[in-house]
């Protein structure tokens, strides 16, 4: 007795479109819906009725720019130091963040380590990376003086909130077969870590310090403006004196700088990856 043939498909049939449930589409709507109604609840606290200002008001707007394409490289030898002395507290603010954030990230992380540990590293990270720049820098300003060291020592703390939550979230997503295999060895709790997940997640860390430290060379340019050392001082007392010329000088320098340290970073990437 021969077995029945299985039905064969018709190809000029065309398949109907993937259907959703009626509580997906509720589900949508209520969330875009929210979002749009959160728009159009906030466009007067944000003043967005006033956006004509930059019609009505342009004739400083293009005074300003009209400096601001000449720029004036005079002080260019105090804009490359101060600029330099930018990039080297953002360096060690990253260096000293990475320090800081590969405990506290490990400590973080759900699958290698016990609860009670885990929660309380988590609030510490959401305190570091909550509190702004300038206000853990101005801290650091009362408690050393002007300089970089307020910088550096800024960077570190906020840094480190930032990358220990990545480093946990990286350590929280890897292949639980190489750990297994060095506990099945006979292997300690930090072989676990040394051997196991270290391996894993040191190109994912490689990169986030990196991307971080490419940022705090934008943020040490700002810290610079409470006197935490760095260009930003430079940037903010051409401000004051409208010396808009001199302004675009060193946004120049900046961009450039950012650029370099761009380009750098891809190089090591490349070359660590």
């Amino acid at each position: 007795m021969t077995s029945a043939s299985p039905p064969v498909a018709d190809a000029s049939v065309v398949p109907a479109p993937p259907s959703r449930s009626l509580g997906a589409w509720g589900l949508d709507i209520l969330i875009w819906g929210g979002v749009a109604a959160l728009l159009i609840y906030s466009f007067e606290a944000v003043d967005l009725a006033n956006l004509s200002r930059l019609v009505t008001n342009s004739a400083n707007l293009q005074n300003f720019a009209a400096d601001l394409l000449r720029p004036n490289f005079t002080d260019w030898r105090l804009f490359v130091e101060k600029m330099w002395e930018t990039v080297q507290i953002a360096l060690w603010g990253t260096f000293l963040a990475v320090f800081l954030a590969v405990p506290m990230g490990l400590a973080a992380a759900r699958n290698i380590a016990p609860g009670w540990v885990v929660q309380p590293v988590r609030w510490v990270m959401n305190m570091l990376r909550s509190i702004p720049d300038l206000v853990i820098g101005l801290l650091f300003v009362v408690a050393v003086g002007l300089g970089p060291l307020a910088g550096v020592l800024a960077i570190t703390l906020n840094t480190a909130g930032v990358l220990a939550k990545l480093f946990s979230e990286a350590v929280e997503s890897i292949d639980k077969g190489p750990v297994e295999g060095v506990r099945a060895t006979g292997g300690s709790r930090l072989q676990e870590i040394v051997w196991g997940v270290i391996p894993q997640v040191a190109p994912l860390w490689t990169s986030f310090a990196l991307y971080r430290f490419e940022s705090n060379s934008r943020s040490a340019t700002v810290l610079g403006l409470i006197g935490a050392g760095g260009i930003g001082q430079v940037l903010f007392d051409r401000m004051n004196a409208f010396a808009f010329r001199d302004v675009s000088a060193v946004v120049i320098v900046v961009v450039v700088a950012v650029t370099l340290i761009d380009l750098l970073s891809q190089a090591m990437r490349k070359r660590l990856l």
